[in-house]
């Protein structure tokens, strides 16, 4: 199972319900990487997309607590393990958990490949990603040449778990 992730240098990943940086390359990169594929989200960043809406071209799968919540268009789950029955469903290779921070956090003992885009910049942050680099059982298995977007430069990282994650589906 994959995740896909925009870090800055401290591993944060937004403020106030927001990405920190817009970067046109890095949303072709997550469209390129999750187009035809299975993303997994959490309630709150689905609000983030525009109308609030699951992402086209994708099958959506939502996890919230809220039992009457309902999502036209994206399968909604209620645990942890209602999503992993659900995620029973799809190849693992096909399934790309792309946030907020709590979903990041729950699923990452699940995935096996980390699809990260490194920002060589500190910014203002309220949620992070947890830090790959300090994380024994993972390590970068691919990078790309450094890129810039006006004055922020950064790169395209692969990290891949050197030990198994907890469940295989």
């Amino acid at each position: 199972m994959n995740l896909i992730v925009a870090v800055d240098h401290n591993w944060a990943i937004g403020n106030k319900n927001e990405l920190l940086v817009s970067i046109p390359n890095d949303h072709k990169h997550f469209r390129q990487e999750t187009t035809g594929k299975v993303v997994v989200l959490g309630r709150k960043t689905l609000a983030t997309f525009p109308q609030g809406l699951p992402l086209k071209g994708r099958t959506n799968i939502i996890l919230s607590t809220d039992p009457s919540y309902t999502v036209k268009d994206a399968t909604v789950v209620h645990s942890i393990k209602e999503l992993l029955e659900t995620l029973k469903n799809y190849r693992s290779e096909d399934i790309y958990i792309i946030g907020g921070e709590s979903i990041y956090r729950q699923m990452l003992p699940y995935c096996d490949t980390a699809h990260i885009t490194k920002i060589n910049h500190i910014y203002d942050a309220d949620t992070y990603f947890p830090n790959l680099d300090e994380m024994k059982n993972w390590k970068i298995t691919a990078d790309s040449e450094e890129q810039t977007y006006f004055d922020i430069e950064y790169v395209f990282l692969k990290y891949q778990r050197i030990d198994q994650p907890k469940v295989t589906l």
